[in-house]
């Protein structure tokens, strides 16, 4: 519903585990995907980002902080795309008789991944666009066209988020998710604006908003992922005006 994981989730609410909710919680739900951290004595952008695995000039960026200065312990920052290292349950060793903990990190599951191939079901959202960037991130690739280029969906479904609020949102900016009935999502991002909105059924090739600049974006391109199988785009060559597998 808010467009963040559920780890995030988790992890914002102290949680068990996933299933650790009921009817009449109040949850926390950050502004995105990440972790919350409390700015300890001596921490600094470059520690806390290798501590949950993220990129200090993102976490800079997000929180309106000055990478030169130093932070102020006790305050409060957002680590975009941050993970948590927890604890496994205690293992006891057969031969010695004592416990010990496993550390174990829980990673969300297509973070850099993907899923099966889907060949065939993915049309192009940006016909005529050059890939500026492969495969990145949560299995996507970036697609530049000249602003106010149509973006269309790449296959049928329903759209379950469409973002217009020209926030950061993650570094998205204004941005859609359509889910689609082989149980994948795809994502677009950096849009001037979306044309539809949550709920609405869409179709292939339909008009689904416009390529931008929002959000964590350097010039006029279209940030297309694909959660749950593999990026259609994910063997294009930058540089290259390519159609999906």
């Amino acid at each position: 519903m808010f467009g963040v994981s559920v780890n995030t989730i988790v992890w914002a609410n102290n949680l068990g585990s996933a299933r650790d909710v009921h009817p009449g919680d109040t949850l926390v739900i950050l502004p995105v995907s990440g972790v919350e951290h409390t700015v300890a004595k001596g921490d600094t952008l470059q520690s806390i980002a290798q501590k949950y695995g993220a990129d200090k000039n993102e976490i800079a960026e997000f929180n309106g902080l000055d990478p030169a200065a130093a932070l102020t312990a006790g305050s409060v920052v957002i680590i975009p795309g941050g993970e948590v290292a927890v604890q496994a349950p205690a293992r006891r060793a057969a031969s010695s008789g004592y416990s010990r903990r496993i550390p174990r990190v829980i990673r969300e599951p297509y973070l850099g991944g993907s899923g099966p191939a889907q060949l065939g079901f993915y049309g192009n959202p940006l016909p005529g666009g050059i890939i500026t960037q492969s495969i990145h991130g949560w299995n996507a690739v970036d697609i530049g066209a000249p602003r106010g280029t149509p973006i269309h969906a790449a296959a049928d479904g329903t759209v379950i988020v469409a973002r217009n609020n020209g926030a950061w949102n993650g570094g998205y900016g204004n941005y859609v998710v359509i889910t689609h009935d082989n149980d994948t999502q795809t994502l677009y991002a950096h849009m001037t604006h979306a044309i539809v909105s949550s709920g609405q059924t869409v179709y292939r090739g339909q008009v689904i908003g416009y390529v931008g600049t929002t959000g964590m974006a350097t010039g006029p391109h279209l940030h297309f992922e694909v959660r749950g199988a593999k990026n259609p785009f994910g063997y294009c060559a930058v540089g290259s005006i390519c159609s999906p597998q």
